[in-house]
C-alpha cells in the first residue's frame, strides 16, 4: 500500500483467476461446513448426555473430558493429532483436517447448548409424557425446538473456529491439501500479494453475513416464542 495511487478491481480479477487459490478457499469451506455439521450433531448428543446422566460423577466426568481441547494449547493439540493420525495410519489431507476440526470444535457446540438445557424447565418434558409423547417426540418436538438457538449458536462458532484455525491444522495437512489459513502463512514468508487482500476482504463481508444471517435467526426464535407464550 505503500505505492496506493488510486482504487482498482484489479487484484479482485486476479484472484478469480488464481484457481490454485480458489480450490484452497473452496477446502477451507467444505472442511468448515463439514465440520461444523458433524460437530453440532455430536454436540447435541454431548450435551444431553452431561445434563440427563443419572450421576453427578458422569455429569462432572464427561464435562471434564469434554473442556480438555477447550483449555489445551493448539500447539500441542496438534501436535497431539499429527502423533495419533501417524500411530494409527489415517494419511495427513482432507481426513486428517476434517477429523481435527471436528474434535475440536464438539466441546465449542457442548459449551453453546448447556446453558439452554440447563434452563429448561423438566415439567416441558413432564407435560410431554402426559400427553403421550415418545422419547424420540419428546426429544424432536420439544427439546430440540427449546435448545435451536444454542444449536444455531454452536453451530456458527464450529464454523467460525474452522474458518480461523492455524495452528491445528498446520499440523495434520499433508502435501497436496491445505487451507487458506495455512496457505496464507506459506505467502507471508516469500511476501503476500495484494489478491490475498482483496481474499480477506471478499472472507470479511462472508464472516458480516453469517454473523446477520444468525442474529435474524434469532430475532425470528425470539418472535416465535413470544408469540408461543401468547
Amino acid at each position: 500500500m505503500s505505492s496506493f495511487e488510486n482504487f482498482t478491481l484489479d487484484w479482485y480479477k486476479a484472484l478469480f483467476e488464481d484457481t490454485r487459490l480458489l480450490i484452497i478457499v473452496l477446502n477451507t469451506v467444505i472442511i468448515a461446513l463439514l465440520s461444523a455439521a458433524i460437530s453440532t450433531m455430536i454436540g447435541i448428543i454431548g450435551a444431553l448426555a452431561i445434563v440427563y446422566a443419572r450421576k453427578r460423577l458422569y455429569q462432572n466426568t464427561l464435562l471434564s473430558l469434554n473442556n480438555v481441547l477447550i483449555v489445551s494449547p493448539d500447539v500441542i493439540i496438534g501436535a497431539s493429532f499429527l502423533i495419533l493420525f501417524t500411530m494409527i495410519g489415517i494419511k495427513l489431507g482432507f481426513t486428517s483436517v476434517l477429523l481435527a476440526h471436528i474434535a475440536f470444535s464438539v466441546p465449542i457446540v457442548v459449551i453453546m447448548i448447556l446453558p439452554k438445557l440447563q434452563e429448561m424447565s423438566s415439567s416441558l418434558i413432564d407435560a410431554a409424557r402426559d400427553l403421550g409423547a415418545s422419547r424420540l417426540n419428546i426429544l424432536t418436538k420439544v427439546i430440540l425446538p427449546y435448545i435451536s438457538p444454542g444449536i444455531f449458536a454452536g453451530f456458527f462458532m464450529a464454523l467460525t473456529y474452522s474458518l480461523d484455525d492455524f495452528a491445528v491444522t498446520f499440523f495434520v495437512t499433508g502435501n497436496g491439501f491445505t487451507t487458506l489459513s495455512v496457505e496464507i502463512y506459506s505467502l507471508a514468508r516469500r511476501g503476500i500479494s495484494l489478491h490475498i487482500n482483496a481474499l480477506s476482504a471478499l472472507l470479511f463481508l462472508f464472516t458480516v453475513f453469517l454473523v446477520a444471517g444468525y442474529y435474524f435467526i434469532q430475532r425470528r426464535n425470539q418472535k416465535t416464542a413470544e408469540e408461543m407464550g401468547r
